[in-house]
């Protein structure tokens, strides 16, 4: 059997039509694409299961006496990670996931004035405080609770009230920039990338932004246009090339979805 994975593969985008998921399995070949750092290869697989999708390179195996498995799904803002995210809650478990998002994690600006809590870059990685997350995952995965942060997205600062997290077979984050960080990244045990168009992205943005955050058509304009384009360019797209699976397509992919589920589905049943 062929691995979905190699040295050099950096992804795989899942386009297949024929995976079966009432036993988890690719029943005839379908085509899909391996992203390696130089080039594409098209590549057709007569029979895997989502147990080969999620074996990488390095070779790492689950069993009993293994940690907490972290699970990280990046992508664009507005790419459907938490369409995605929530997919896997539900299908999965909520019982059984302790669910993190990083812009929870965004550092404290309360000593600063609103006015100038509004003009800082929310989209780059200093802006986020990953360092407290990576702490955090660490004591998780240790079989430690830990207390997630809280974030008032409106007023730009981290509410007092924080969100008691217990250890959890599974951990899943997302984020934009959580494979931009390394250490960030190294914890993750799996990788997944949802992909979607710009102009899908911005309006997904542009109506979240007005209905949840409290802003305004032009606020999101100008801040989409002076943070969240160039950010994406020099950080979010070029961490695509970490992760193990991508997503075309987002939480509407509901093949990829199956293949996720019945993958995560297969490590809990082997604790």
């Amino acid at each position: 059997m062929l691995s979905p994975f190699s040295e050099n593969t950096a992804g795989v985008f899942v386009n297949g039509s024929n995976y079966n998921s009432s036993n988890g399995s690719v029943n005839r070949a379908f085509y899909f694409e391996m992203v390696t750092q130089n080039q594409t290869a098209d590549c057709a697989i007569l029979e895997f299961s989502p147990r080969d999708l999620f074996r990488s390179a390095r070779g790492m195996m689950y069993n009993t006496a293994m940690p907490s498995v972290l699970i990280g799904v990046a992508g664009g803002s507005g790419s459907g990670k938490t369409t995605v995210a929530k997919a896997i809650l539900d299908q999965v478990g909520r019982d059984r996931i302790a669910y993190f998002q990083h812009d929870a994690y965004y550092r404290d600006r309360s000593a600063m004035p609103l006015s100038a809590r509004a003009q800082v870059n929310y989209d780059h990685p200093d802006s986020l405080d990953t360092e407290l997350l990576v702490e955090q995952l660490r004591a998780l995965r240790a079989g430690q609770s830990i207390q997630a942060p809280l974030y008032d997205f409106a007023q730009h600062v981290r509410k007092r009230e924080t969100r008691p997290v217990d250890p959890q077979p599974i951990i899943l984050i997302e984020g934009i920039l959580i494979f931009a960080d390394r250490a960030l990244r190294e914890l993750f045990d799996i990788k997944i990338f949802v992909d979607t168009d710009a102009d899908v992205r911005f309006i997904r943005r542009m109506q979240r932004d007005i209905a949840e955050r409290g802003r305004t058509v032009d606020s999101v304009i100008a801040q989409y246009h002076d943070t969240v384009r160039p950010m994406h360019l020099e950080f979010v797209e070029p961490s695509k090339r970490y992760a193990d699976l991508i997503i075309p397509e987002g939480g509407f992919n509901q093949i990829a979805i199956d293949m996720i589920v019945a993958r995560i589905n297969a490590l809990l049943g082997e604790r």
